[in-house]
């Protein structure tokens, strides 16, 4: 398929990405990866352990052009309908999307026609589903069990207590392939606030792998506090505003985004 050739940008988009978003992109993604690169040197690891992975949500698909361009080939949405629309409108590319936020189980059907993996399963009633479905489109779906850290009522994911049974049901949904979990820390710049959500979700994976061999990876920390992620064992970082700058939403102010003209 013949790729489309760049969008002209919109005042709005100027106003939020600047006169040359190419540029800027691949300004913020090389100060990331410069970030991941020394918090695995002060980690001890190796910095081909942890994989990045670009969170997209609010960026219209005519910009993620900028991104693609800029080198970025995973794409990370938290909302399934803003993803499929941007899929479509994508479909020139070669992209690999990845679901990072909650599913509401009358979306299913939407996930498992395109996406690579999925980061926020949470409930059996939902994995039985999405191995339903992916038997029916002949597909396999990489999945990450989501597990809510910081005991928060307003976040999804199964409570601790409650991981080792759900890991014990996954071998009863085959298309479902476990890669490991994933965690949402508690919103905060206080580090020592964030680190035990980390913590506590490493030694949940040392107890869970136990019980499934493929639960080896922890996927967390944001833009704010992956280098803190990474120091407490991360593999997968989901990085946004860093890369894409600040989201016009009302939280979107949290993370501080940069953004180079």
């Amino acid at each position: 398929m013949v790729q489309k050739p760049a969008p002209e940008l919109s005042v709005e988009d100027i106003e939020r990405f600047g006169p040359d978003p190419l540029g800027a992109f691949k300004v913020n993604l090389a100060r990331v990866e410069e970030r991941i690169a020394k918090a695995c040197e002060r980690a001890g690891r190796d910095r081909a352990a942890v994989r990045l992975l670009p969170v997209t949500k609010t960026v219209p698909a005519h910009v993620l052009r900028f991104a693609f361009a800029a080198g970025i080939r995973s794409f990370g949405e938290n909302k399934i309908q803003e993803a499929q629309g941007k899929r479509e409108a994508l479909d020139d590319l070669a992209i690999d999307w990845s679901i990072i936020g909650h599913l509401q189980t009358n979306k299913v059907k939407y996930l498992t026609r395109f996406a690579r993996e999925f980061h926020a399963l949470d409930s059996l009633r939902l994995a039985d589903l999405l191995n339903k479905r992916l038997e029916r489109e002949g597909r396999f779906l990489d999945v990450y069990v989501q597990v809510n850290t910081s005991s928060e009522e307003s976040k999804y994911g199964l409570s601790p207590e409650a991981l080792l049974p759900f890991v014990d049901s996954l071998d009863q949904f085959p298309r479902l392939k476990p890669r490991g979990l994933m965690t949402l820390a508690l919103l905060s710049t206080d580090m020592e606030k964030v680190r035990p959500c980390f913590a506590l979700l490493r030694r949940l994976r040392d107890e869970a792998v136990k019980r499934n061999a493929a639960l080896t990876e922890l996927s967390m920390g944001m833009s704010g506090d992956f280098e803190e992620a990474i120091e407490e064992g991360a593999d997968v970082v989901r990085v946004g505003q860093a890369i894409f700058g600040k989201r016009p939403t009302p939280d979107g102010h949290y993370w501080p985004g940069l953004i180079s003209t």
